[in-house]
């Protein structure tokens, strides 16, 4: 970095001698137009259930939503991610329920954008909510199909968007999938559907309370490190991220970033 001015002249001080000054050149703010506020979902009427792993974090049945949404409505929150936590009996090996135009995030986003339409939803793009081994693809000879998970997944998005999903959040770590979600949603006239990416989505156990919270932790008997990347890895990080720019992504994330 090339270094401009020189004291006496240049005195950075200048412009941290008061609040208002500091307010007006600060480089990054944080405010509530940055939160998405996350919602699990659960099947079932009338109920609003606590996370025991997520400490006043509660999931909702779909006619209890409105609770929640308010709250959003309230703080001016300007977006929602939905995730489901599927019942058992409705989880398979290939995931099925999550191409079914009454689960439970579609009947969600349904609700929201009737009654709450000026709050974007987002929707996590993976398969782990609802398969009874809890990874987030198809297991073949217990290996993860990248591309016939794919082939799950474009499915998915699609669905989501002709149910109302603002943006599409693929969490899943498939290569390839952003690319074969653009091109499905576009060939379908969603061209204005975002994509959210999980482009460099690390293989952690910060996720712990999270798949507690959608049901998948107790199905999981292994590792999600074939798919999911490395900790010890940061070049990576950035070719995913390239890569997914390049496929059509028009956000992208790391997850957790914590470290």
């Amino acid at each position: 970095m090339k270094i401009l001015g020189k004291f006496p002249s240049t005195r950075l001080r200048r412009v941290r001698k008061s609040k208002w000054l500091r307010k007006l050149i600060s480089e990054n703010h944080l405010s509530v137009n940055d939160l998405i506020l996350p919602i699990f979902i659960r099947d079932g009427k009338n109920k609003i259930e606590k996370i025991v792993s997520m400490p006043g974090v509660y999931r909702y049945t779909v006619d209890k939503l409105h609770i929640v949404m308010n709250k959003a409505k309230k703080y001016k929150i300007p977006m929602v991610a939905l995730f489901p936590n599927t019942p058992k009996k409705k989880k398979n090996n290939y995931g099925s329920e999550a191409l079914n135009p009454n689960n439970l995030v579609c009947k969600s986003l349904r609700l929201i954008k009737k009654k709450f339409p000026e709050i974007g939803v987002m929707c996590d793009v993976a398969l782990d909510p609802y398969t009874s081994h809890g990874h987030d693809g198809i297991l073949v000879n217990k290996k993860i199909d990248n591309d016939q998970t794919i082939n799950i997944l474009k499915k998915q998005s699609l669905l989501q968007a002709r149910m109302g999903c603002d943006v599409i959040a693929p969490s899943d770590m498939m290569d390839g999938r952003i690319g074969e979600i653009r091109k499905y949603l576009d060939k379908n006239k969603f061209t204005d559907v975002t994509i959210l990416s999980y482009s460099a989505k690390y293989a952690s156990s910060y996720y712990g309370p999270f798949r507690d919270a959608v049901g998948s932790k107790s199905s999981l008997k292994t590792d999600k490190k074939t798919y999911q990347m490395d900790y010890k890895n940061s070049n990576e990080a950035f070719r995913e991220i390239a890569l997914d720019i390049k496929e059509g992504a028009d956000i992208v994330m790391i997850k957790p970033d914590m470290t």
